[in-house]
């Protein structure tokens, strides 16, 4: 497993939670405004970490950290993944997957292994704007839709999320996802940073004030819809 980094305290990725978070290597998308690029399109493999001392790390940090944040990259494209759960559940801990919902058998299958707490599923766009948002024409959102009609059946604690590009995101998308993810417990809108990593440069947020309006129409579908990351 090409694992490419470990960030060691985080208390904003697993809500609730002091976690870690590893970042693994591989994506099936290519979206442009995409903030892990060099997990993406140019993967280091002088940057690789082994499982080993992951684990001896997750060893030493027992009883301090309560969870591990799994995230990409795309992490379902790991063949294996599922073995790596097993040991860090062995070793007591919470996971939690970021994942862009592309395979919806894998997210099922290592859920109903009791191998992920908390499910985390990017929305890119709505479906009938999937591809051009991901970097890849004509794609069919068909496990899209399966994966979040999975989660909002609540076989595992969950969130949506949708990073807010101006170039790809407008007035009528945000309506169009409010109705697609209705009722959904939680669900954040995120403003696009230029990481220094992206794929395509060039990209831009919105104001705060344009965020909180695509906020208000996303909440007239989902009452639970939140800010995050926007001051």
């Amino acid at each position: 497993m090409n694992i490419q980094g470990i960030q060691k305290l985080t208390l904003l990725d697993y809500p609730g939670r002091v976690a870690c978070t590893v970042f693994l290597a591989g994506c099936n998308f290519r979206c442009p405004f995409c903030h892990n690029a060099s997990l993406v399109t140019h993967i280091r493999p002088e940057y690789s970490i082994s499982e080993e001392e992951v684990l001896t790390f997750l060893k030493k940090r027992q009883g301090v950290l309560d969870g591990v944040c799994i995230t990409g990259g795309e992490p379902l494209l790991a063949p294996e993944l599922e073995r790596f759960l097993e040991k860090v559940k062995e070793l007591g801990y919470l996971i939690k997957l970021d994942t862009n919902g592309s395979n919806v058998n894998r997210l099922k299958y290592l859920v109903n292994k009791h191998l992920v707490d908390y499910a985390a599923m990017d929305i890119k766009n709505v479906p009938d704007k999937y591809g051009l948002t991901i970097g890849i024409a004509d794609y069919n959102p068909d496990n899209i839709l399966k994966s979040a009609e999975y989660l909002m059946s609540d076989a595992v604690p969950y969130e949506f999320r949708t990073t807010v590009v101006r170039e790809f995101h407008k007035r009528d998308d945000f309506e169009g996802i409010g109705r697609w993810l209705k009722g959904a417990k939680r669900y954040y809108l995120q403003s696009f940073v230029d990481s220094g990593d992206v794929i395509q440069p060039g990209l831009r947020a919105y104001t705060k004030e344009i965020l909180e309006q695509a906020l208000e129409i996303v909440r007239k579908y989902i009452p639970a819809a939140e800010l995050r990351g926007v001051s």
